[in-house]
This record gives structure tokens, C-alpha cells and sequence, in this order.
């Protein structure tokens, strides 16, 4: 597939999950808020980093108003989430930004879900020591497993993937992060 149609797609796509749907009229809310930190690991994904990441940021989710629950109280719904934070690696710290789109299963209440989802990422730095990004714009994959423990207070895990997706040319390369979060959810 070429750079030019992967990213038709993945404008698209977020296009698809923010644009008005005719049969529902629930309305957009601040769901969560909350702090994630991680560190890379072996990549899964692409090409293996050639540096180790740590990225620390806070988030916010938001319920949009697209959601399909039984009377149990399990279905899927979506979400958008944001964050502003840092990376770092070898000494050098950049500013990232996120904004991801997605889909989240499990019960409504958010007792637990597991939370997928693909979007964008802003960075201030993409060249660090050992490891060129490519370019400021990068694709973002997450994929979380999110529980409330006590009251609002809520802990997950998040696999964070950021790449290029190979538009910047194939000498790019990406990062995968283990991340945990501590959240509060209204």
C-alpha cells in the first residue's frame, strides 16, 4: 500500500469516528483523566528500536456519543483520547502530543475494557542519538486494558506504538511502549 493511500485511510478512519451518526443522540463527555509512564520494550511492530524511550504524559478520554450496550451493561462504545507529555531517550527530551480515536469494550460503568484505537502524535524532536523518527507527524496504535479499583481511582495498561508508517522513507523507525496508568474516571 502506498504512503499517499495509508494515509487517505487513516484520515478517513478519524474522519469516520468524529463525524455525526443519525442515530444516536448521546453527546460527548470527559470520561477520565489521568497520568501514564512507560518505557519501550522489544518491538513487535516494524523495525526493533535502536534506542530505549521512557514517555511520561498526561491524558484525558472522552465519551463519545456512539455506543452499542446490551441491558447487562456490556458493549462497545467510543472514545477519543488526548495527551500532552515527554519522551526521552539518551539525554534528549522531546514534547508529544496524542490524539486517538477509538473503540471501548466492556461494561459501561468502565469497571473494566479493554480500549483500542488509532490516531496521530506531534512531536517536537524526532531525531535522537541513536534513532531517527522520520518527521514531527507520526501514527499512533494503543491498545489498553483499563479497571477502576476504588471509587473513581483506576489503574491500566497501555501498548503504546509510534511510527511513521514508513512515510517519512524506510529508514525510520518507531517505538512501542509499556505504559501504566493511573486515572481518575468521573
Amino acid at each position: 500500500m502506498s504512503r499517499m493511500t495509508l494515509s487517505l485511510v487513516a484520515v478517513g478512519f478519524m474522519c469516520g469516528l468524529l463525524a455525526p451518526a443519525t442515530s444516536q443522540a448521546a453527546e460527548i463527555r470527559l470520561d477520565s483523566i489521568g497520568v501514564r509512564g512507560g518505557v519501550s520494550g522489544s518491538s513487535p511492530i516494524g523495525n526493533k528500536e535502536t534506542q530505549y524511550f521512557q514517555e511520561y504524559d498526561v491524558m484525558a478520554n472522552w465519551s463519545m456519543p456512539w455506543e452499542w450496550y446490551s441491558a447487562s451493561g456490556w458493549g462497545v462504545g467510543t472514545r477519543l483520547m488526548g495527551s500532552v507529555g515527554a519522551i526521552r531517550a539518551s539525554g534528549d527530551t522531546a514534547f508529544v502530543t496524542t490524539l486517538v480515536p477509538g473503540f471501548v469494550f466492556g461494561k459501561k460503568d468502565g469497571w473494566l475494557s479493554l480500549e483500542v484505537g488509532g490516531g496521530g502524535a506531534l512531536l517536537s524532536q524526532y531525531h535522537f542519538a541513536h534513532q531517527d523518527m522520520g518527521g514531527t507527524f507520526q501514527f499512533v496504535w494503543d491498545t489498553a486494558l483499563r479497571a477502576k479499583v476504588y471509587g473513581g481511582l483506576g489503574l491500566g495498561y497501555w501498548f503504546h506504538h509510534t511510527s511513521d508508517a514508513s512515510l517519512y522513507g524506510s529508514d525510520a523507525r518507531g517505538f512501542d511502549l509499556h505504559m501504566i496508568e493511573i486515572s481518575y474516571r468521573f
